[in-house]
């Protein structure tokens, strides 16, 4: 019988909560039987969204009643050392102490990162530990790494990025040999900044990975690389602008398509097709950022996430688990 993976779920964390943290839970644990979720933050608030869902394992969630709730704009050390009774911090403890193997949440990003490193820690070895989502591409999805953990990275710190990102898309994606690119101004060896052209031919050496070079921010979409290497500020970019550009073409789309009679007959003839497309680019569909490198896996979802993208990171912590990709991490470090 399959080993139950046990993810904490912050339901106080984000735009929507605790409504789509909790509907999260409780599609997960209908859907998938191997799972069992502890939803961190306010009882009586949990409680009551949870009334409206009557037909749920309910042997498999768990409610674990805090007090306080860490909001987006606090200082996250602060928060972190001050609201001890926090759905964040109690949820991370969960992790540290063995009670839970990932803890995932839609809340302050910055306690979040912070939460990870201080309160589960880092695996021995790992210098940085990188935010690392999945980003959809005209060739499946990619993982870009880091996006917003270390805004001033070294050289040694994009390597490691790469070897865990390898690790994480050849056991979680399935991708053998993984491509590993670095993010660069153009394709020539001798281009880029400082970091880049110190990285550069680290990464060329590095035996563990399938390095194939530098990737300039155009071909990201077309799927060249599976591993994009980064640090934080440039792959913060890199993810908004995405993202942002992918809502606007999608909100043209729709504009265009509505815009004439004739136009709207048109897209009823394409919607099933037009759909299908655009479903390959829901990023929610793959669920949150891991923070890769930590003793316990720690996700970070968007702050607007719905239920969907929660549930898809639930999903993803049990896959993390079952892949013993912590374990891999570490053995790869030791070499």
């Amino acid at each position: 019988m399959a080993e139950t993976v046990t993810v904490v779920v912050d339901a106080m964390g984000g735009d929507n909560a605790p409504q789509e943290p909790v509907k999260a839970a409780v599609e997960a644990v209908k859907e998938r039987s191997g799972i069992k979720v502890i939803l961190t933050g306010r009882e009586e608030v949990i409680k009551k969204e949870l009334a409206g869902y009557p037909d749920y394992p309910k042997d498999r969630i768990e409610i674990v009643n805090t007090t306080e709730v860490i909001e987006t704009a606090e200082p996250p050390v602060v928060a972190i050392r001050t609201k001890k009774d926090s759905s964040i911090v109690v949820g991370l403890y969960k992790v540290r102490h063995g009670e839970a193997d990932a803890f995932i949440s839609s809340g302050s990003t910055g306690a979040v990162l912070v939460g990870g490193q201080v309160i589960v820690g880092r695996i021995k070895g790992v210098e940085r530990p990188p935010l690392a989502p999945l980003i959809p591409t005209a060739k499946g999805v990619s993982l870009l790494i880091d996006c917003g953990a270390n805004v001033d990275a070294r050289p040694s710190h994009l390597v490691q990025f790469a070897k865990m990102g390898s690790i994480y898309m050849e056991n979680i994606v399935g991708i053998k040999k993984p491509r590993v690119a670095i993010v660069n101004i153009g394709a020539e060896e001798e281009k880029g900044n400082a970091l880049v052209k110190e990285t550069f031919p680290l990464l060329k050496e590095c035996k563990e990975i399938n390095f194939i070079g530098s990737i300039e921010a155009r071909d990201i979409p077309e799927g060249y690389a599976d591993v994009i290497v980064c640090e934080a500020f440039t792959g913060n970019v890199i993810i908004k602008l995405y993202e942002g550009t992918a809502a606007t073409l999608v909100s043209q789309i729709k504009k265009g398509l509505m815009s004439t009679f004739m136009s709207k007959i048109g897209a009823l003839m394409i919607k099933p097709a037009l759909k299908g497309t655009l479903k390959k680019f829901d990023a929610s569909s793959y669920g949150g950022a891991p923070l890769l490198g930590l003793k316990g896996l720690v996700v970070k979802t968007h702050g607007s996430a719905k239920a969907k993208e929660i549930k898809h990171g639930i999903f993803q912590c049990a896959e993390f688990k079952q892949q013993k990709i912590n374990e891999k991490i570490e053995e790869n470090l030791r070499v």
